[in-house]
């Protein structure tokens, strides 16, 4: 391989690799919201990302809605289904004293019965996606190839980002949020309501996994075992640091570029290995991830 062929999938690899990293990065961040603030990993985040893309795909294929309708549309729905479950299962297992086991088995339930639902609507017999939201001419950076959707997709990501910067620092709600997963017992003590912050925080984790389904949905195909995305999620989120939002979006870029320039330089076999590896070596340099803090006990 020369080095001309080095240059051009290194570019092609990290372009390509930021694209689909910029949804991993959404997801781990939805991860990362609902952990800081419940201690729990939320098993449910594939599926939840699943229920996204096929709400949507029911309005345009089925209601035969405009994408200006069904984006809003998708993200009201699955913020909805959230918050509900968040309030109707998960607050009562905290209020009966539930340990955390029983939190995360919660979620495993509504994984199950998620990817359950929608096997009934008769969507999920054939692998399907969602119509495009911009046509897919390529567009060349460097010697690298991409397509208006790719651009699209990066540039959205990066928009709901600074959003999300915005809402955890510079609004009202956003700095509860953050107190919440802090201190919970503290943020009560001064006036915040940990029912509704919770809520709030899952509401928001749906809204952020039904506009990572509408982004990159057009680009793959949808099956209700679409949820194994997750595994992505979740390894951005270690990497970058299990606590740091920022991490999580640190690490969806490098779980993002790994997969794609191992499956350039490497095999494409090898791509599925590529984020437990990355995994691997940041556990060992650096076991609380790349940007997350030293461990510290929360006092109660």
């Amino acid at each position: 391989m020369s080095f001309a062929d080095i240059w051009l999938f290194l570019q092609q690899g990290v372009w390509s690799g930021l694209v689909t990293g910029s949804v991993y990065a959404l997801l781990a961040v939805a991860v990362v919201i609902v952990f800081k603030t419940t201690d729990v990993p939320n098993f449910a985040q594939g599926e939840i990302f699943m229920v996204g893309g096929y709400v949507a795909l029911f309005l345009i294929l089925v209601l035969d809605w405009h994408y200006a309708v069904v984006i809003p549309a998708t993200l009201a729905a699955v913020a909805a289904i959230c918050a509900l479950f968040q309030r109707v299962v998960m607050e009562r297992v905290i209020q009966a004293k539930g340990v955390g086991v029983q939190l995360v088995i919660a979620t495993l339930g509504l994984a199950y019965v998620l990817k359950g639902a929608v096997r009934q609507t008769g969507l999920g017999d054939a692998p399907r996606s969602l119509p495009a939201l911009v046509s897919s001419d390529t567009v060349m950076i460097g010697d690298a190839v991409l397509t208006r959707l790719d651009l699209m997709i990066l540039g959205a990501a990066i928009v709901v980002m600074l959003a999300l910067y915005g809402l955890f620092n510079h609004t009202r709600i956003g700095k509860a949020m953050r107190a919440v997963g802090m201190n919970p017992r503290a943020a009560q003590i001064v006036g915040v309501s940990l029912v509704r912050i919770r809520m709030a925080v899952w509401a928001l984790a749906g809204l952020i996994s039904a506009v990572s389904a509408i982004l990159i949905l057009p680009k793959i195909l949808i099956t209700p075992d679409i949820g194994h995305v997750a595994i992505l999620a979740f390894a951005a989120a270690i990497v970058g640091g299990i606590t740091s939002i920022p991490g999580a979006v640190v690490g969806g870029f490098i779980i993002g570029v790994a997969e794609n320039l191992v499956g350039l330089f490497v095999s494409t076999n090898a791509i599925v290995v590529a984020p437990f590896l990355a995994i691997l070596i940041v556990l060992i340099v650096r076991p609380q991830g790349i940007l997350g803090g030293k461990a510290q006990v929360k006092k109660v």
